[in-house]
């Protein structure tokens, strides 16, 4: 596992970096994302970074969008470009906007940011790749915060209507929104902090629950995933950490989107410079 490890300490430090360089992006849902997403990149996903409009290949959503430098640093990492081109993210004419934008860069599948939308986006390609009888899987990852969108729902409702075993949904369930713990008021009336597992089963989802930072449990979800073809969509509820890798971002609401200072700057690559000897 120590490539995987390593591969997301990359994305890691790559977040810290272009957030630190360009004075703008989010910070906290990238950090809590990045190790879903190497393995994504590094093992699971079957793409071509010299096709990125290879008709076969996977699809990756990215409905929670406003973590795209996590999603960016990946595919540079991957070679779909550059990773100086990194350091060009949310300027005017940059391919790598603060949110994907599929007409601009090769390799994002769909644009967005507009929250709850995404999965929508997943499910229709799920069910394109069924009638077309293609073999790629479309997987999608969700926010916690976005999971109070009601389109998310009806997008899961139509997943399990036409029976879309090829479609893995994963829950970045990092348990912090912009402004701070999802309140009690959200608690009895949505499911993200009230049994998500129940939730998702109950919409029909075969669902999984997981440490989202062990990649051992990753793998084994990701293959049972691949493997249980039972006419039901998966949903993998990742169990993470806000601002995972760097001490003082942990569960810190206020890194949702935050520039860090010089020092703290500092602080964060040593910080992540020890994590791949641990």
């Amino acid at each position: 596992m120590d490539d995987l490890k390593e591969f997301a300490r990359k994305i890691r430090q790559g977040v810290i970096e272009v957030v630190y360089r360009q004075k703008q992006g989010h910070i906290g849902g990238p950090l809590s994302m990045a190790d879903v997403l190497a393995f994504l990149y590094r093992k699971e996903l079957q793409i071509d970074p010299k096709r990125p409009d290879w008709e076969e290949r996977d699809r990756f959503v990215l409905s929670k969008g406003h973590s795209a430098i996590a999603l960016y640093v990946a595919m540079a990492l991957r070679g779909f470009f550059e990773y100086d081109e990194l350091f060009t993210f949310d300027e005017l004419h940059s391919r790598l906007q603060a949110h994907p934008d599929m007409t601009k860069l090769p390799g994002i599948d769909m644009s967005t940011g507009s929250l709850g939308q995404g999965l929508s986006a997943a499910v229709g390609m799920a069910l394109s790749a069924k009638l077309q009888h293609k073999d790629f899987r479309v997987f999608a990852m969700i926010g916690d915060g976005e999971s109070q969108e009601g389109q998310i729902w009806e997008a899961a409702r139509i997943a399990q209507r036409y029976k879309l075993d090829n479609l893995i949904a994963i829950l970045d369930h990092n348990h912090l929104q912009q402004y701070g713990w999802i309140g009690e008021d959200i608690k009895t009336r949505m499911a993200p902090e009230n049994d998500p597992a129940a939730k998702w089963r109950a919409f029909g989802f075969d669902v999984q629950e997981i440490n989202g930072h062990d990649f051992s449990r990753i793998k084994q979800a990701f293959f049972y995933a691949n493997n249980e073809k039972n006419e039901r969509p998966h949903m993998i509820i990742a169990n993470t950490i806000k601002g995972k890798g760097i001490s003082f971002m942990e569960n810190q609401y206020g890194w949702h989107s935050n520039v860090p200072s010089d020092e703290q700057y500092q602080q964060a690559i040593q910080e992540l410079a020890g994590v791949s000897n641990e």
